[in-house]
């Protein structure tokens, strides 16, 4: 069975200044490219058809349909094909400026392909998916700022666990945006999934720290030989599934799989940079001031 060894890190050789720079400045790059993406849709992140509404049709062909053919067959109103798996049937995706009943009489039309399902997700009812996401993800996040105030009672390793918290779905999410991948029910709850992880790995480094016995660099490192394990045992996991997903076609758990990964990985610089830096300056400077 092969051991893995987390590296013992010497953090006096790093200012407070050195190691909270680059959480920052990739949190800072990552607001703006939220902030470009809001100037020119009108929304921080792309909405995928969950949000924004649109139609698909489920057909059955006798050779495979690739986006590129369905493009070519149905016009630029095509967002996605997805292979049902273990099956010659495909579900397409458009989003809301194709009509449903033009689109079904091209497919029925072609050779080959036979309609077997069809439906339409409403403009209205995609607003208001996105309304029941955001309130989500909101309540989701303020649950866990007011655990991390009840556990700890104290403003900078309270704020600490916030803001890793906080930057661990804003990377994420602007990562999306440059990679393509829209905003769907799936990736929702992959970010709710990452406040769960935020807060158990930060909340795991603040209670070495500050409740358990020995000195800072020795605590932190007790914490980093779980949490950078669990971190990465998890990312391994989410990479097989993201792998897995796309070789099979399966279009929403790929994405689930990636935005895992780049919230988790994002969380180890989180986590073991700025969270450490701010308990650094709260244990040696704030504490006695």
């Amino acid at each position: 069975m092969v051991a893995f060894e987390v590296p013992e890190v010497d953090y006096t050789q790093y200012s407070n200044r050195q190691l909270i720079a680059v959480p920052l400045v990739v949190l800072a790059v990552a607001l703006g490219v939220l902030a470009v993406t809001y100037a020119f849709t009108g929304s921080p992140v792309t909405l995928g058809n969950d949000f924004t509404g649109g139609s698909e049709i489920k057909v059955q062909s006798s050779e495979p349909i690739s986006e590129q053919q369905a493009t070519d067959l149905f016009g630029d109103s095509v967002v996605s094909v997805q292979q049902v798996s273990g099956q010659d049937q495909y579900i397409i995706t458009f989003d809301n400026t194709g009509d449903l009943s033009t689109l079904t009489d091209t497919a029925e039309q072609a050779d080959g392909i036979t309609v077997l399902q069809s439906g339409t997700t409403s403009a209205v009812f995609g607003q208001q998916s996105q309304r029941f996401a955001l309130m989500g993800v909101g309540i989701a996040f303020l649950g866990m700022s007011l655990l991390a105030f009840a556990l700890f009672r104290t403003f900078v390793p309270s704020i600490a666990i916030v803001i890793s918290a906080f930057s661990d779905i804003v990377i994420p999410v602007a990562i999306m945006n440059l990679v393509g991948i829209k905003l769907s029910l799936g990736t929702v709850a992959a970010l709710l999934m990452l406040i769960g992880y935020s807060v158990d790995s930060d909340i795991l480094l603040n209670n070495h720290v500050l409740r358990r016995s020995g000195g800072f660099y020795e605590s932190t490192y007790r914490a980093m030989r779980t949490g950078v394990t669990m971190t990465l045992t998890s990312i391994a996991a989410m990479t097989v599934m993201a792998i897995s997903a796309t070789l099979f076609g399966i279009d929403l758990m790929a994405s689930i799989g990636i935005v895992l990964v780049l919230g988790l990985t994002a969380d180890l610089m989180n986590t073991y940079m700025l969270n450490v830096t701010l308990l650094r300056w709260y244990k040696y400077e704030g504490v006695s001031r």
